[in-house]
């Protein structure tokens, strides 16, 4: 349990990761302000979870939804401590001359765009309190690794790590830690969906990881959780990734063998996740 219930607010918190992670934060006796693009679900999540929570409607991408979603929750509990930006959707399907410019940004929009305007919101109130407070973002794998056709996806989570390690070196003696998780892959919805649009090859994910398995939301939630907690203070801009073995031989990237002279390197189709 937190000695002092902090007030934690989480992107994309009704389903998947994000609910996991609001589930965990409240079990460990902090307020959870649960974000959504789906407002009723959001409220009735924070409900399931009780009184002590707030469920709100927010557009991430939109700035005067962000900054009004801050605000009501900084009114309601007095203080913000703990900000997850977990809100994200997935790419769209095909190969990248079938793909549109919209839905590349959109993709774009909601994690990087999102993730930058809850963290700026939130970091002008954690820089005028006492206690400072925690960012912990949403990367993923895919953000060093190149698969084919995730370009708006893996461009968003490239942006967040880069992102993330700026603002952990501005703020982190102002107060501020800034972290990132980033997950392979995960049993949510979204990879369901990516699964049945024939996205995922789900034998070759589970042959390359140690346990042979996905990982879970509740996995992510408690490393999430971590980085959150006083344990991880001295932990900035660390990244919380698995899903990858690590007892075969790295293998030489096409270019970068080229350059070296390796003429015969050729590109894996099983490409990491």
């Amino acid at each position: 349990m937190s000695p002092t219930p902090r007030t934690v607010l989480i992107t994309g918190a009704a389903d998947g990761i994000g609910w996991a992670t609001a589930q965990r934060f409240a079990a460990g006796g902090d307020r959870v302000v649960i974000l959504d693009l789906r407002d009723e679900l959001a409220l009735q999540r924070a409900a399931e979870l009780g009184e002590a929570h707030l469920g709100l409607g927010c557009d991430v991408t939109h700035e005067g939804a962000v900054q009004a979603a801050v605000a009501q929750a900084l009114a309601h509990t007095g203080r913000l401590d703990v900000l997850v930006n977990n809100a994200g959707i997935g790419d769209q399907p095909g190969g990248t001359v079938d793909q549109s410019v919209d839905a590349f940004d959109r993709v774009l929009n909601v994690h990087l765009r999102g993730s930058f305007l809850m963290s700026r919101e939130c970091g002008r109130v954690m820089l005028n309190q006492e206690q400072g407070g925690a960012i912990v973002n949403l990367a993923s794998i895919v953000a060093s690794a190149g698969i084919p056709g995730r370009n708006a996806y893996g461009a968003a989570k490239a942006g967040i790590v880069g992102m993330t390690k700026a603002m952990a070196v501005e703020w982190g003696q102002r107060g501020i830690r800034v972290n990132a998780v980033a997950p392979g892959y995960v049993r949510t919805a979204l990879v369901e969906k990516l699964q049945a649009q024939g996205s995922l090859n789900t034998d070759a994910i589970h042959a390359r990881t140690p346990m042979g398995r996905m990982g879970t939301p509740a996995e992510i939630a408690e490393a999430i959780a971590f980085l959150a907690s006083a344990a991880g203070q001295l932990h900035h801009r660390r990244g919380a990734g698995g899903g990858r073995r690590l007892d075969r031989p790295r293998r030489r990237h096409p270019l970068r063998a080229a350059r070296r002279g390796v003429v015969n390197s050729r590109p894996s189709k099983d490409l990491p996740c």
